[in-house]
């Protein structure tokens, strides 16, 4: 087996702001809850607290859950989470206007509007009193969560701790339903082209599944908050990481914009091809995402892009329902064949998504103690790995193991959402997916070797061999560090030149993309002459002189 194994260093450099909260990481929150306070005691009253969420999950009352129960239990604390339903963008306008937010807030991509309005309370004071498990976690990045103006706001969710231990089944966007390399023998796929071709042929051969119609190819383009979905993928097919909408060049650290290249052009030209075919879904741009998952769980689709964290329930549902033929497979599909994939990502530490406390809290002290005790190895290890002789054991050589009957309820979606795993596995202050427990296990259920191998199907063994790989991490290129990346963690003030031009440029391309995907052959380049025209009409340059800024400045350690 490939091992790709990162040792993260310590950032010495923290700005003064944060001298104080780092100062006491090594040696103030140990691996048992802490208390937190002057005096030692943390109030174990009954409390319900509100907690809301810009992701996609269910509402739930958090004691409902079993991970949800033990932690009231431990703390007295209850949460009333609930998720957006519908427009992100519309939902965080409404709680700006009426100033109604709830306890605390997960913002995902509304983080700058809310910033804005000063929905959030600092967290330094609350820190530094009654987080030490927090100053241990968060310790090293200090400086990288503390805003120009000298405050904490949010904590992430990508604190790496004791090391990093990458992802032995990393994944890209390009998806291929496996029959379809069965069907053929499991030849190479590299290029974007071999890739539609190879649908292209399938779809030929099996016009209809159990008497429906084949889906040749689809993406998620249906909703504003997850256009990225379609617009991403010429960075990918280049042969660059996801630094969002630009390319960061490794030597000169230049970053410039993908939109209006002829890496776009390439993308959606092999769309509009496609298209023309009658392989590329007619609802691509117009589809829910319920629709969506439900076409991928269909068996119709023979091929699809999506970032893996966005379709968990239909990965998990074609896996449950047993035939391996019908699951879906990860390609290091690019342009071209000399162009090396860039889809397992370096070593990071995103700034701009995690939870915060807002205006509104009533009790921002019982909060920020809840947080804390949630940062122990004890309760990391319950928020992934459950119960220990109930959802997981512990082996002879002290390694943390799952049987096949354990592993099938950590993938059982509606299994998840019960225990708890679906709400409080993700969008916490927690230890980053990649970080190692004090006693050597991965903190990330997958990430642990001895639980790959027994996730793995018949149908993934034979997929593996067929391809001389022992792990689908095999089947990628290694990582390039990169000391800026991701790239599109970099704040843009809410209202400044940068923040408009993302906003405008998504605008433009939300219009033009259906018309491009869908136009006739012979129609394309206009259509795209027509798309040129108005991008050239905003300011790129300065946009990209603003990011090339800032990732510079990452390089030179400022963030």
């Amino acid at each position: 087996m490939r091992k790709k194994q990162w040792l993260t260093s310590g950032l010495a450099v923290l700005t003064a702001a944060t001298v104080l909260l780092a100062g006491c990481s090594n040696d103030s929150g140990g691996n048992t809850p802490q208390t937190g306070g002057t005096n030692g005691e943390v109030s174990t009253d009954p409390v319900t607290f509100t907690y809301f969420g810009f992701g996609n999950n269910k509402d739930v009352l958090a004691s409902d859950t079993t991970i949800g129960k033990i932690l009231q239990e431990q703390t007295g604390v209850d949460w009333q989470i609930e998720f957006v339903v519908g427009d992100a963008s519309t939902k965080s306008g409404v709680m700006i206007a009426g100033g109604d937010y709830p306890d605390v807030i997960s913002p995902v991509g509304e983080l700058p509007k809310l910033l804005d309005a000063g929905a959030f309370i600092p967290l330094n004071d609350l820190i530094e009193e009654h987080g030490p498990n927090i100053k241990r976690v968060y310790g090293d990045y200090m400086d990288k969560i503390t805003h120009e103006d000298g405050n904490i706001y949010i904590l992430p969710y990508t604190a790496n701790v004791n090391g990093y231990l990458s992802d032995p089944d990393a994944m890209s966007t390009f998806w291929i339903q496996r029959r379809v390399l069965k069907e053929f023998g499991y030849p190479e796929v590299k290029t974007l082209d071999q890739y539609f071709d190879l649908i292209e042929q399938y779809e030929a051969k099996y016009p209809t599944v159990d008497g429906r119609d084949t889906i040749g190819f689809l993406t998620f383009a249906g909703t504003a908050g997850e256009f990225f979905t379609i617009t991403n993928q010429p960075m990918h097919l280049a042969g660059y990481p996801n630094d969002g909408n630009v390319l960061v060049d490794l030597d000169t650290h230049e970053a410039n914009l993908y939109m209006g290249t002829d890496y776009e052009k390439q993308w959606l030209a092999a769309l509009n091809k496609m298209n023309s075919k009658g392989l590329v879904d007619p609802e691509t741009f117009t589809a829910n995402k319920d629709q969506y998952l439900a076409k991928l769980t269909s068996g119709r689709v023979l091929g699809y892009v999506n970032y893996a964290w966005q379709i968990g329930d239909a990965t998990n549902n074609l896996k449950a329902a047993g035939n391996d033929d019908l699951r879906y497979v990860s390609l290091p599909i690019t342009f071209d064949e000399n162009t090396t994939d860039a889809y397992i990502d370096p070593p990071s530490f995103v700034n701009n998504r995690g939870l915060g406390i807002t205006v509104n809290a009533e009790d921002p002290v019982r909060i920020i103690k809840y947080w804390d005790n949630l940062l122990t190895d004890e309760n990391q290890k319950l928020v992934m790995w459950g119960q220990e002789g109930e959802t997981y054991s512990v082996n002879e050589e002290g390694r943390m193991v799952m049987s096949e009957e354990q592993l099938a309820n950590r993938n059982d979606n509606e299994f998840k959402r019960q225990y708890g795993w679906m709400y409080f596995d993700y969008e916490w202050p927690r230890y980053g997916d990649n970080s190692v427990y004090e006693d050597g296990n991965a903190h990330r259920v997958f990430n642990q070797p001895e639980v790959a191998a027994v996730n793995y199907t018949e149908g993934d063994k034979v997929l593996l061999e067929a391809y001389g790989a022992e792990t689908f991490s095999d089947f990628f290129a290694d990582p390039i560090e990169r000391p800026w990346y991701p790239a599109w963690s970099i704040e843009k003030e809410q209202g400044s030149p940068e923040q408009l031009f993302g906003q405008r440029s998504g605008d433009l391309q939300q219009k033009y993309y259906p018309r491009l995907v869908f136009a006739k052959e012979a129609e394309f380049e206009t259509v795209w002459n027509e798309y040129i025209a108005e991008f050239n009409k905003l300011d790129s340059a300065g946009f990209e002189a603003f990011v090339t800024k800032r990732v510079k400045e990452r390089v030179d350690g400022k963030w």
